[in-house]
C-alpha cells in the first residue's frame, strides 16, 4: 500500500511519500513513489504516485519517455507545457491510458487495478499547484480552504493535518506536519513503510529546496516520533472528565 502527503503552503510545498509495495504478506518490497522533474530557473515539478505499481511505472516511464523525444512539444512534455495546469492535463491523459490499456489486460483475469497521483509545482511566471489526479485522468486542485492532498492510506494521518495546516503554515511547521502524520500513519499500518522521500519546493525559486531520503535509523525521525507519542501522553493525562 502507500501513504502520500503534499501541502501547498503561501511559502511553497511540502511533499512527502513512503516506499513500501506490499504484493502480499511475505511478498514486501521497497520502491520509490516520488519523482522530480526539473529545470532550475524555468520550473519544478514533483510527482508522487499510489496504487499499481505497474500502472505508476508505466505512466512515470512514458512521461520521462516524452521529456527526451528530440520532437517533443508543448502538447507531449511536462517540462515544456505552458502551465502547471496543462502539466496536470498531460500527466492525468497520460495515466488514464495506461490505467485503460492494463486494465483491458487484467479484466480477462479478473483483477482491477487502480492508480494515483499528486502533482506540485511552479513554472517561470505561474503560481504553485497542486492536484491530486485520479485514473481516469480527472483531478482536484488543492485550495486555501484544503491546502493538503492525500493518496493511500491517509485515515490514519488527517487528524493532525485537519488540525495544524493552514496556507499560512511555515515550510518548517510544515516538514513537522507531514512527517508526525507519516508516524501516525506508520504505527497504524503495516502496509506503510519505511524508508520515506521528502521534497521541499520554496515559491518562486523554481528549484527543489530540500530533497531527501529519511531511513528506518533516521535520528531525527525517531527524536520526532518520541517527542509525539510523549506530547499524546502529557495531553491524554491532562483531560478530566
Amino acid at each position: 500500500m502507500t501513504y502520500c502527503v503534499g501541502l501547498l503552503l503561501n511559502d511553497g510545498m511540502v511533499m512527502l511519500s513512503d516506499t513500501r509495495t506490499n504484493a502480499g504478506l511475505d511478498n514486501i518490497a521497497t520502491y520509490r513513489k516520488m519523482f522530480v522533474f526539473e529545470e532550475p530557473g524555468d520550473r519544478v515539478i514533483a510527482i508522487m504516485t499510489a496504487g499499481s505499481l505497474s500502472v505508476t511505472q508505466t505512466a512515470i516511464a512514458q512521461l520521462d519517455e516524452a521529456i527526451t523525444d528530440p520532437e517533443a512539444t508543448p502538447a507531449t512534455s511536462i517540462m515544456l507545457a505552458p502551465s502547471m495546469l496543462r502539466v496536470a492535463e498531460l500527466i492525468g491523459k497520460t495515466l488514464a491510458d495506461v490505467s485503460s490499456d492494463i486494465s483491458a489486460k487484467m479484466d480477462r483475469l479478473s483483477e482491477s487495478v487502480g492508480a494515483s497521483m499528486i502533482v506540485g509545482g511552479q513554472r517561470k511566471g505561474g503560481d504553485m499547484r497542486m492536484f491530486l489526479i485520479y485514473r481516469q485522468g480527472n483531478f482536484i486542485e488543492a485550495t486555501a480552504d484544503t491546502p493538503f492532498l492525500q493518496v493511500g492510506e491517509h485515515k490514519y494521518g488527517k487528524p493532525i493535518l485537519d488540525r495544524v495546516i493552514s496556507p499560512d503554515t511555515s515550510l518548517e511547521e510544515g516538514k513537522k506536519a507531514v512527517l508526525l502524520s507519516m508516524d501516525s500513519t506508520l504505527r497504524s499500518n503495516l502496509s506503510v513503510g519505511m524508508p520515506l522521500d521528502l521534497v521541499v519546493i520554496e515559491k518562486d525559486q523554481l528549484r527543489i529546496a530540500e530533497q531527501r531520503r529519511i531511513e528506518d535509523r533516521d535520528e531525527n525521525f525517531r527524536e520526532i516520533s518520541a517527542a509525539w507519542s510523549e506530547a499524546l501522553r502529557e495531553s491524554f493525562s491532562k483531560i478530566r472528565l
